[in-house]
């Protein structure tokens, strides 16, 4: 954002944080100055939850939320793809079926929660949209899907969510659906489905990002070489960080750059889930914090919190995160990685708890060399390069 209020707050957050050095507030006054995008944010979780504002500041030690609008501010995070995501259900008529009302709500919550705070946020549906509102001074607000499962066997109601909004959406979440293998599924269609096929040249006719976080390996090359247009990872990280079938391989990522495409990194599987059964509790609670009382969220954000104490969730740090970032850097060049942590879907680690730490990370990328132009590029330039990309066919 270019407003002399969030570059101020950013400065004023640097200065804090180094002690006052003046020399220290240059970073952070950088990295207000540019457009910071994540492509993948759960939040939406949270905006039918009683009580709670998306408008309103909040402190991680007594709520579980990531990001709210003041801490977008305060982190410089000018917006990002509010996720719709629908948990795997059974592939029959009416498992379909309630996954697509359930779909249909999130995507209409969304669209209220941004409507309700205008003054602050607004839609966005291309890459100029996103560039016009920073320069108004708003928050950018895409929609995405993640898991398209929901769309049970019709694929007319990818339409239905472009006119809604929509502008990315991967096949595919954590078990094997009617669409494709899921990196963490059964391999029962050794990548996409036939289903899946058609699916990628709906999205490609509709001029939707495809993601591919998520998939297996095998769909992850079916979905590279059948779009005609570049796809992204949303919210991956490196296999070479942590061995496990989430991550991409640095090949892969390779093969994705080379195809103009984009990695956006994650923070989450640098180590093992520690899903002990009080943690899996605990998430499966989470899950459904958007029907808890006031009474209830508190508790659950205490017994959280208590837990992180004696079993953190993840076995890695900021230093690890940017350790891995700047490989991936290396691997894939600043024209093919961007950023999309997880937040408030699994993501964030030690050092790095919640958007507000987003300056850091531009910090560093500055200490290891990289321009402004570079740094923004994986912010935002290459995310909207990708949007810019797709094809589609026309439309009034």
């Amino acid at each position: 954002m270019k407003k002399t209020a969030l570059l101020l707050a950013a400065t004023a957050l640097a200065s804090c944080s180094a002690g006052g050095d003046p020399e220290a507030t240059e970073p952070a006054s950088v990295h207000a100055d540019m457009l910071v995008l994540d492509t993948h944010l759960d939040t939406p979780l949270h905006f039918e939850r009683e009580g709670w504002s998306f408008a309103d500041p909040h402190e991680l030690a007594g709520d579980l939320v990531q990001l709210d609008i003041p801490r977008m501010k305060d982190g410089a995070l000018d917006g990002g793809f509010f996720v719709i995501y629908t948990e795997q259900g059974p592939l029959t008529p009416q498992g379909y079926a309630d996954a697509l009302a359930f779909a249909r709500e999130r995507s209409d919550l969304i669209d209220r929660t941004i409507a309700k705070n205008s003054g602050a946020i607004a839609p966005a549906l291309t890459a100029a949209d996103a560039r016009r509102l920073n320069e108004e001074g708003k928050l950018i607000a895409f929609k995405s899907i993640e898991n398209s499962y929901p769309l049970g066997e019709d694929l007319s109601l990818l339409q239905e969510f472009y006119d809604k909004g929509v502008r990315m959406a991967g096949p595919v979440h954590s078990a094997t659906n009617q669409f494709a293998d899921s990196a963490t599924g059964e391999a029962r269609w050794n990548g996409l489905s036939p289903l899946g096929k058609k699916w990628v040249a709906e999205m490609n006719r509709l001029g939707m990002v495809i993601d591919a976080s998520h998939s297996s390996d095998a769909t992850f090359d079916q979905l590279l070489e059948l779009s005609k247009y570049p796809i992204i990872l949303s919210h991956s990280s490196l296999r070479s960080a942590y061995d496990h079938p989430r991550n991409l391989d640095e090949e892969r990522l390779r093969k994705l750059a080379a195809k103009d495409g984009a990695m956006c990194i994650s923070t989450i599987f640098m180590s093992e889930m520690n899903m002990s059964p009080a943690r899996a509790e605990l998430f499966g609670q989470y899950e459904q914090i958007g029907g808890m009382t006031p009474e209830e969220q508190a508790e659950l954000t205490r017994k959280w919190r208590e837990l992180d104490k004696t079993e953190p969730m993840w076995a890695a740090d900021f230093e690890d995160y940017m350790a891995m970032v700047l490989r991936a850097i290396e691997v894939g060049g600043v024209d093919h990685i961007c950023f999309g942590a997880d937040w408030d879907g699994g993501g964030g680690l030690e050092g790095i708890e919640d958007i507000s730490a987003l300056p850091k990370v531009t910090e560093r990328l500055e200490a290891a060399g990289y321009s402004d132009a570079d740094i923004e590029k994986m912010w935002s330039g290459n995310v909207l390069r990708i949007l810019a990309a797709q094809g589609g066919e026309p439309r009034s």
